[in-house]
């Protein structure tokens, strides 16, 4: 039975040949999405932004959004975004924070029961204030921060400082376009989305240390090889490992895209990226930044390859030379009594015997 392979084992793809392109590219994207955030913003999520969800259930059977929205407006409680949510007969009503603090907050909530009561269950309200939104900010920061450092520590001992250094700006290029993809979208930023690049974070560590691992192991094993060379070896070793795993992961994210719902849908988009970008940079980012850094001097192998060359040849002919030089026949003892002498040493004998005798 023969197993189902999605690449085949003996590529030769010169990745290392597009890193002149890559680099740009990748630089280009991350540049769009340092400007997106800070012009266009993210779309934050009650979790950080503050204020007030509601979770609404039509009695009829059919949530009207645009009914819904319309009503919002004419409450005057600033900014109200409606959206359907689960199934049609579920929707959710969000709205900022007031002025006036908490009690301003449940008179909004109040008002928003009243005038939607008839038609409407809340099945749930979600407050959250300045001070709780701040706090999370402030604790899914750091905690993004914290991993990208043990991130460093873990490859800085492992493996050459080249290979952390490869891995942090692998891993930072994985941060900056998932923040872009957030900010482009508009998906709703909360904890999960939280969730999702510490996810994203792990995953590229992983495909960074096993194409670093491979990297590492030929490095001791062809040590006359061009460094590029090298790195195109090694990650054409472990592709047909990197596709296997990045579609396995896929279609589980598929999966709760289609039948998740929309609670965990930003977090589903969110990571279909970020594996995507992941193991693109792992590629094209971490492997090429170590012929930038020096991990082995390739003027060197590259003159050590050229000196090598040049030997054979000298040596071939030298072998010839050699074969061409006989070393002059040492002299050997006459053969004994009854003992047969070589072909050629009885021929001359017979030749001497022959001059000898008188005509």
């Amino acid at each position: 039975m023969k197993l189902l392979r999605l690449a085949p084992e003996n590529t030769k793809f010169p990745f290392m040949r597009f890193r002149r392109v890559s680099y740009p590219f990748s630089a280009l994207m991350s540049l769009i999405a340092v400007a997106l955030f800070i012009f266009k913003g993210m779309n934050f999520g009650i979790d950080f932004a503050g204020g007030t969800v509601i979770e609404l259930r039509a009695k009829s059977g059919a949530a009207e959004v645009g009914t819904l929205r319309t009503i919002g407006e004419g409450l005057n409680l600033g900014d109200i975004e409606v959206q359907a949510f689960g199934n049609p007969a579920d929707a959710t009503l969000r709205f900022g924070l007031q002025p006036g603090g908490d009690v301003a907050q449940q008179a909004a909530v109040e008002r928003v029961r009243d005038a939607v009561g008839d038609y409407y269950n809340l099945r749930r309200v979600e407050v959250v204030g300045p001070r709780v939104s701040n706090e999370l900010v402030q604790s899914g920061t750091l905690g993004v921060v914290l991993s990208i450092i043990a991130v460093l520590t873990y490859l800085w001992f492992r493996f050459e400082w080249q290979f952390a250094v490869g891995a942090v700006i692998a891993t930072m290029h994985d941060l900056l376009l998932t923040v872009g993809f957030f900010s482009i979208t508009q998906l709703e930023f909360n904890t999960t989305s939280i969730a999702a690049i510490l996810t994203i974070v792990g995953y590229s560590l992983n495909e960074t240390v096993v194409v670093l691992d491979r990297i590492r192991e030929n490095m001791r094993k062809y040590k006359k090889l061009a460094t590029a060379q090298m790195v195109d070896m090694s990650i054409n070793a472990v592709l047909p490992r990197t596709i296997m795993t990045a579609t396995t992961v896929m279609l589980a994210l598929f999966a709760l895209v289609a039948f998740g719902g929309q609670v965990i849908r930003s977090f589903s988009l969110a990571m279909i990226w970020g594996i995507f970008v992941a193991t693109y940079s792992s590629i094209f980012i971490c492997s090429p930044m170590l012929i930038y850094l020096g991990l082995r001097n390739e003027d060197a192998d590259k003159a050590a390859q050229k000196h090598e060359a040049e030997r054979k040849p000298e040596t071939a002919v030298a072998d010839e030379e050699s074969v061409a030089e006989t070393p002059a026949a040492t002299p050997s003892s006459p053969p004994k009594d009854g003992e047969r002498k070589p072909p050629a040493q009885a021929r001359k004998s017979s030749a001497r015997r022959a001059k000898s005798r008188p005509a």
